[in-house]
Order: C-alpha cells, then sequence, then structure tokens
C-alpha cells in the first residue's frame, strides 16, 4: 500500500508527459472507478500500430537535480517529492497487470545523482519486469539527458518506445526553458545513437526481435519559439532519425517557477502544429509548402492543409480519376485510407458524382473546394462565415 501511495502522488504530474495519446479510462470487467485509476497514473493510450490499452504513467522520483523554468519538479521548488525503488514499482506494475488494471508501463524519472545513475534505475526497473516477472507487454522507457550511449543499447533492447525530450526546437530556446540541459550532447545525441544502432545491428536484437520506436517532445510557447522553428526541428526528426512522432506540449505556467507568470500558450495552436506534423510524416508535404506567416508560425482559425489549399489549389482543382497518391493526399479531407478507397474505385468506373465518393466513406465537405470528378466541379454548398 505504500508503493500504491507513492505512485498516486506521481501521478498528480503526469499529465505533463503527453508521451502517449492518453485519456483515463477503466478496462472491461475491471472493477475500479475512473476518479481511482486517475489517483494511480492509468491512463487508456494508443500504442504504434492503434492498439490501445491500459498504461501506467509514472516515474522512478519527482525530486530533481535540473532546475528547468517551466518544470514543477525543478530543483528547489517547494514540492512534495517522491521516490518508489525499481524492486518495489517492478512488483506493484506486475501486481496491478494480474489484476488486469494495466497492461503496458510509460516510466520515466527526475535526475538524481546524475543522468547515468538515474538512467541505470530505470534499467534495472524494466529489467527486473522483463526478466524476474517475465513480462512481455508495452514499455515506454525515458531515455536521461547524460545518458551513455551503453545504456541507450540497453533500453533498445528491453523497451517498445523510447522517448528523448528536446523540449525545444533549438540550442538557443533550450537554454530558456532549460539552462542546465545541453541540446546536442544530452538530448539529440541519444536520438542519432538509436538510429545509428537501428542502421549497424540486426533488429533481431531488439525487444522481441525489433528497434523500439522513438518519440520526442516540445514545450510550446514559453521560449519564444516559432511554429516553423518547432516544425524544422520536427521534420529533421522525421526523415533523418525516423522518429514515430513529435509530441507538442502546449506551455501551461506552474506556480512556484521562473515562468510562472507568463501566460498559457493557447490550445489551438498545439492542435495546429500537430495537425501539420503529420503533413511532413504521412502526407508527403515539406516545410517549405506549409503556410506559415511573417513570423513564422501557422494560421489558429484553420488547419493547415485547408490554409495551403486555399492558395495552391483553388484555381488548380486535383481531378481526382487522374491524380497520383502524393496530389490525392494533398487535398483536404483525404488521408492515406480515402487514397486507397478513392484509387480502387476508380479502377472500376469514372468518378463523376460526391454520391460516389460517400458511398466509398469519405466526406466530401473538406475537398469539394478543390477537386474535378471527370473534368468538372462538383456541386457544392459554399461555407457562410
Amino acid at each position: 500500500m505504500e508503493t500504491v501511495a507513492k505512485l498516486q502522488t506521481i501521478a498528480t504530474q503526469m499529465h505533463l508527459e503527453p508521451a502517449e495519446e492518453a485519456t483515463i479510462t477503466a478496462p472491461c470487467g475491471v472493477r475500479v472507478s475512473r476518479h481511482k485509476k486517475e489517483e494511480l497514473g492509468v491512463f487508456h493510450a494508443a500504442l504504434p500500430g492503434g492498439r490501445t490499452v491500459p498504461l501506467l504513467k509514472t516515474m522512478i522520483t519527482t525530486a530533481c537535480e535540473r532546475n528547468c523554468a517551466y518544470c514543477p519538479f525543478r530543483a528547489g521548488r517547494n514540492y512534495r517529492r517522491t521516490t518508489v525503488k525499481p524492486e518495489e514499482l517492478a512488483q506493484t506494475f506486475m501486481n496491478m497487470n494480474r489484476a488486469g488494471l494495466v497492461e503496458g508501463i510509460f516510466l520515466s524519472s527526475g535526475i538524481i545523482k546524475g543522468g547515468v545513475t538515474t538512467q541505470d534505475k530505470l534499467l534495472d526497473t524494466i529489467d527486473i519486469l522483463r526478466r524476474r516477472h517475465h513480462f512481455r507487454g508495452y514499455v515506454h522507457l525515458k531515455i536521461m539527458p547524460g545518458a551513455e550511449k551503453a545504456q541507450v543499447e540497453r533500453a533498445m533492447q528491453l523497451a517498445d518506445r523510447l522517448s528523448v525530450n528536446l523540449e525545444a526546437p533549438t540550442p538557443q530556446r533550450l537554454a530558456i526553458l532549460a539552462p542546465q540541459k545541453q541540446f546536442l550532447a544530452e538530448l539529440l545525441q541519444p536520438l542519432q545513437w538509436v538510429e545509428e544502432i537501428r542502421q549497424t545491428q540486426p533488429a533481431r536484437l531488439g525487444w522481441n526481435g525489433r528497434w523500439p520506436s522513438t518519440v520526442t517532445q516540445f514545450v510550446v510557447g514559453a521560449a519564444g519559439d516559432s511554429d516553423v522553428e518547432l516544425l524544422s526541428a520536427t521534420e529533421y526528426l522525421y526523415h533523418r532519425l525516423r522518429l514515430s512522432r513529435a509530441y507538442f506540449s502546449a506551455f501551461n505556467p506552474i506556480v512556484n517557477t521562473p515562468l510562472e507568470n507568463l501566460p498559457a500558450t493557447p490550445q489551438e495552436r498545439q492542435n495546429r502544429l500537430y495537425q501539420a506534423s503529420f503533413l511532413l510524416r504521412d502526407y508527403g508535404f515539406d516545410l517549405e509548402t506549409l503556410p506559415f506567416d511573417q513570423e513564422g508560425n501557422l494560421p489558429l482559425d484553420r488547419d493547415p492543409k485547408r490554409a495551403w489549399a486555399e492558395t495552391a489549389l483553388a484555381d488548380k482543382p486535383v481531378e481526382l480519376n487522374r491524380a497520383s497518391r502524393e496530389e490525392l493526399l494533398q487535398v483536404p479531407g483525404i488521408g492515406p485510407l480515402s487514397v486507397n478507397a478513392i484509387i480502387a474505385a476508380r479502377r472500376r468506373a469514372t468518378l463523376r458524382e460526391l454520391s460516389e465518393l460517400q458511398a466509398i466513406g469519405l466526406r466530401t465537405r473538406p475537398l469539394e473546394p478543390f477537386v474535378l470528378l471527370d473534368g468538372k466541379r462538383p456541386t457544392y454548398q459554399l461555407r457562410l462565415f
């Protein structure tokens, strides 16, 4: 019960780690209240591949020797600190797993006695789960600033997913958020090591015969960063280091931190960054085609794909019967699954009516102003503003 109480204390701040798409839930057949699961830090997380599982998000310790300006765990802040030993955390997690409360774990930590020592405790916890308790479920493990290459390699042998929080898109922005952290040596380099290992060593050495996916997180708005800076870093991470996802966390001021008087970043900005990052990752867009304003920011009043299309496609609509996969992906309202449906349908017959698109599962309202069907613009109702 003592460890459960510790997890309850840690859980109060785990919303600051958006490293999985998480909403609190209760698994079928388990009679635990929503409030109780929230207290323990159990979330319903979307994993790579789309499967969802109840996931314990927790930390080895909320104590930290770093002084990140936005963080509730920063050194010197008056905050109740909690520490869990690897053995007790592993045992408590397995008790929860056997009870049907959780199927996976996201494990992070504050930094005490340096990143190397802290990383060892994280690795020890997962090693106990894998070897002593024979846990074969999902593990998302944080890589600490200052971790060594051998520790990163060991983490790749134990986890399904690794994350390194860059927090900012450039060293200059990071100096505002986290003055003790080194952007290149402590944060970017571990991600480069992961990709180097994936490129040079066989995947059979990874957990379950696969190398883990990698993700990162940016704190948006607290350091004066622009959207073009954030997405430039994101594009590099996707294309050069093969990150699976960048997470964006809209800044919210924390009492008794140096940035407590800054305004919160609008949630709409976070949402637009996610949309733009998916355009870079999945839709063939590059940074130069995104609709930034003169300050390097995306419009907040509409999604970036539509904003781009209103300029690029308004007078050059896309003929759905002949367009390439890449051209189809640029049309608002058309995603990878919709592209497959359109290509299959036009092999059977020429597409001439919006009703034919609706019949194969497309929402046609977003795409109507930007397409041709057999050489003709579809008839559609203009939006009322």
